[in-house]
């Protein structure tokens, strides 16, 4: 068990930390963490259990299939208790052997039914007198194979999940990795080496000394002593319940005095110290996660205070909210609707200018088509005279020279009206939408902080967009070209 004369010095740093997560600051501001890794079967859940001392899903294939805080809290003063939280559920109860079923209700919730994975989160804050104080965070475990009902890629999602945890330089490292393995070939430590090269931030822990076959005993020690992959954090064997032990339902608490007497009378790991048995993982861990959380109390604190500037900034740069009371609510509407509406007589008169101005847009529009009707006048009386020649010519009765038929000249003006109709078309649709342009801009000043009623003005102008004879300043501008 942890020291009971470090609780008061180490809870109020891990407690900083939790509390911090719960505000989703991680969201904006990675946290000190300790972040479990392990190959699948590596021993990680017996580990995880000897810890928290309650028993949490097992079986073959993925088992953690979302990640898991695990918030460990000792308290002398309560009895057993725990608060399993995710999505939107939050569930507290008393009963240990709930804890099970409860992890395994939420990763379904979570991840579904199956052997699918999530990287929604899963809390378990767990509070009593045989706990250390910690707080780990468990990822599933390194696949390799899909198995049958699993996605093809199952791997890399898992590998991606756990990447995106222990590349933080925030987060500490625990590696879980059996002694009857060769260490230099598990995924796990080979995932913390990728982003921890130097083995400033990783710890590794050597399970199932149990099963080491005869004469190796000497390669877990030159492990262990950093000789063969050297881990600043250092190596620590445990020895937790195997699956015999589980299937006679033997306890946690027999366990831990199991490896005891197991590291005991072992022959060569008994001397070794602080570097064996689980009472000892979790004193260094607790002291390993308050002596990381201190270090890096300075930088949290520089960016958190960078963070905060800059919501002060933006916050500076908003208008202030509406009113509280109803009947001032409808007053403070009718005063932005008002001056909504001043702005847009501002602007048709030209005294106000959004982005460019309205007017000089709108002359050279008017210019272009002034000089489309100047062409199109030389066009005209060529057209006349033709048609006048060719009247004289084969049409004429006893009309006198010069006056031609009425339906003769309403033909020439009805087809040189059809060659002006397209640039005329052409004029309007660029004057709406410079008119829409100056809107957009207008209304997005003018309701800034009021989302609704940009997204209404937004509404209303697309209305008016298919809908010209509601545009009367548009129509009132182009009738009165003179002015412009």
């Amino acid at each position: 068990m942890f020291q009971d004369q470090l609780r008061n010095k180490v809870r109020p740093f891990i407690d900083l930390i939790d509390e911090m997560r719960n505000l989703d600051i991680e969201n904006e501001l990675s946290l000190p963490a300790i972040v479990v890794v392990g190959d699948q079967s590596s021993g990680k859940s017996s580990v995880l259990e000897v810890l928290s001392g309650v028993s949490l899903p097992r079986g073959t294939g993925i088992v953690t299939r979302c990640p898991l805080i695990l918030r460990l809290c000792n308290d002398e003063s309560n009895a057993w208790k725990a608060v399993i939280s995710y999505s939107d559920e939050e569930i507290e109860f008393t009963e240990p052997e709930n804890v099970m079923n409860y992890v395994q209700q939420a990763q379904d919730a979570l991840a579904g039914e199956g052997d699918g994975i999530s990287d929604e989160l899963i809390t378990l804050k767990i509070t009593s007198s045989v706990v250390c104080d910690l707080t780990l965070i468990d990822l599933p475990g390194i696949a390799r194979v899909a198995m049958p009902g699993q996605p093809e890629n199952i791997g890399e999602q898992i590998k991606t999940l756990i990447l995106n945890y222990i590349s933080k330089e925030e987060t500490i490292i625990l590696v879980v990795v059996p002694c009857n393995v060769d260490i230099a070939t598990t995924e796990a430590l080979k995932m913390a080496q990728q982003v921890d090269p130097e083995g400033a931030r990783t710890l590794a822990i050597l399970t199932k000394p149990d099963l080491i076959d005869p004469g190796a005993e000497k390669i877990v020690l030159d492990i262990v002593h950093n000789r063969t992959i050297p881990l600043k954090l250092g190596y620590v064997i445990v020895k937790c319940r195997g699956q015999r032990q589980i299937d006679e339902n033997i306890s946690i608490a027999d366990a831990i005095e199991d490896e005891n007497n197991f590291f005991e009378r072992h022959i060569y790991f008994r001397s070794l110290g602080d570097k064996i048995t689980i009472n000892h993982l979790s004193t260094k861990l607790t002291k390993t996660l308050v002596d990381h959380i201190k270090k890096s109390l300075p930088k949290m604190s520089e960016n958190i205070k960078d963070h905060l500037e800059d919501v002060r900034m933006k916050i500076s740069k908003l208008k202030p909210g509406p009113p509280q009371d109803p009947a001032e609510k409808r007053r403070h509407l009718t005063q932005i609707i008002t001056l909504f509406n001043e702005k847009i007589i501002q602007m048709s008169k030209g005294d106000t200018v959004f982005q460019e101005n309205l007017f000089v847009l709108m002359r050279k529009e008017f210019k272009d088509w002034m000089e489309c009707l100047k062409n199109s006048k030389s066009n005209y009386n060529q057209e006349v005279h033709r048609v006048v020649e060719e009247f004289d010519l084969k049409h004429r009765r006893n009309e006198l020279p010069g006056f031609n038929n009425f339906s003769v000249f309403q033909n020439v003006v009805q087809n040189l009206l059809n060659t002006l109709q397209d640039p005329a078309i052409m004029t309007l649709h660029n004057i709406t939408d410079m008119f829409q342009e100056q809107f957009h801009a207008l209304s997005k000043n003018t309701f800034e902080g009021y989302p609704f009623l940009q997204q209404f003005s937004k509404i209303a102008q697309n209305y008016n967009s298919h809908n010209p004879d509601s545009f009367t300043l548009i129509l009132y501008t182009c009738s009165h070209p003179v002015h412009i």
